[in-house]
């Protein structure tokens, strides 16, 4: 059927306008986009080419994990939390068993507490030399720096497979240790891995820094002051970035966090500089950190050997454990019914919470502004959509 109105007259969708009555842009980024970092979407308005509304979208990656974890063992979710933030397997089990123990009282042995620590700091380091090559390719630098970085992140790999098995989804901690003990010869592999990776951070140190393109495009950018920051809930190196020096290696110090000597970076100005250059000086933390376990590793069983893995039946009660995840606080929080399975599970994912403030970062910035901004959070769907 032929239709004789002109455009004029045919009916239109409300249209959003600006103050002077001009027509705004309603633009959806996601959720497939190169620069969503996954299934996310972000529905942004534009006048021009400024944002002046921006709405974050999620759950097309819901895995209904919480769910999942309260209709099995406490031990059969350890392999779940691995698939939370997918890079960092390790520092997801170490939070879940550290709540796990808190609700069981177990006591974790001396060697156990040194390799948590060790892997932990491993999987910093290797989170924050593939945050480097995929904030450049969110300005538009994809390739090079992000292979320079896959290639130094192979190293851990190869560590964490000789270990674990895995290169990624690890399911190495127990609750009152640690899986199996290090291979022959692990610790000396490690002692290469770290005496060669100041080099590396060095050389990016350079190409990244002093390049004017990146400082352009990330100083002044996507900064929200340390105030709004902590109201907000935002932890890690976002907000140390904007000055606040909260480190939960510092403040529980749990594990044995407390036995070694490392100082926490802080930016001023809280930007998408600042939150790069965090982070790059964390890894030289994490360094001295390394340095210092595997000098001290000592003997020694891995497991608790009172820990009951099979028929694990906890005390009835609740328990809320936290580590320093290379994006922040990571959480789980425990109710226990004196059954083979927690009554609640519920985790605290620093990429959902940090995610949240997306908005109040990118108005007033320009539409390319708005991807290198998103990775600059560091996010991982995987633990956004739970």
């Amino acid at each position: 059927m032929n239709d004789s109105r002109t455009l004029a007259e045919t009916p239109r969708r409300s249209r959003k306008l600006n103050e002077d009555g001009t027509e705004l842009l309603e633009l959806s980024l996601g959720p497939q986009h190169p620069s969503t970092h996954g299934v996310f979407r972000m529905n942004a308005v534009l006048d021009g080419e400024t944002i002046v509304a921006l709405q974050p979208v999620f759950g097309y990656l819901h895995r209904n994990h919480e769910q999942l974890a309260e209709g099995m063992s406490y031990l059969a979710s350890m392999p779940y939390t691995d698939r939370l933030d997918y890079f960092c397997s390790l520092s997801n089990n170490w939070a879940y068993a550290l709540s796990v123990e808190q609700l069981a009282g177990l006591e974790v042995p001396e060697r156990a507490q040194y390799l948590r620590v060790i892997l932990a700091e491993l999987t910093r380091l290797q989170n924050h030399t593939v945050y480097l090559g995929f904030l450049l390719g969110d300005m538009g630098a994809w390739g090079s720096v992000l292979m320079y970085g896959f290639k130094q992140r192979d190293a851990v790999l190869d560590l964490f497979e000789s270990l674990t098995g895995a290169r990624m989804m690890c399911d190495y901690m127990r609750f009152g240790g640690c899986r199996c003990d290090l291979p022959r010869g692990w610790p000396e592999e490690a002692r290469k891995v770290v005496d060669e990776y100041p080099g590396f951070i060095d050389e990016m140190e350079q190409l990244l820094v002093e390049n004017e393109i990146l400082r352009a495009r990330t100083m002044g950018v996507g900064a929200l002051p340390g105030e709004r920051l902590v109201n907000g809930g935002v932890t890690g190196p976002m907000l140390r970035a904007a000055g606040v020096s909260y480190d939960l290696r510092k403040v529980d110090r749990y594990g044995i966090y407390d036995r070694f000597d490392f100082r926490v970076p802080l930016g001023r100005r809280g930007d998408v500089y600042d939150r790069l250059m965090v982070r790059i000086l964390e890894m030289r933390e994490s360094l001295k950190i390394l340095d210092q376990a595997l000098r001290g590793l000592p003997g020694g069983p891995v497991l608790d050997p009172k820990a009951k893995l099979r028929n694990f039946k906890p005390p009835a009660g609740e328990a809320y454990a936290r580590v320093e995840a290379p994006k922040g606080e990571l959480g789980f929080y425990l109710i226990s019914d004196q059954s083979t399975q927690p009554y609640r599970y519920r985790v605290r994912p620093p990429s959902f919470v940090n995610l949240t403030l997306l908005e109040e970062m990118c108005i007033g910035a320009k539409i390319a502004d708005v991807m290198v901004v998103l990775g600059s959070i560091d996010i991982v769907l995987g633990e956004v959509d739970r």
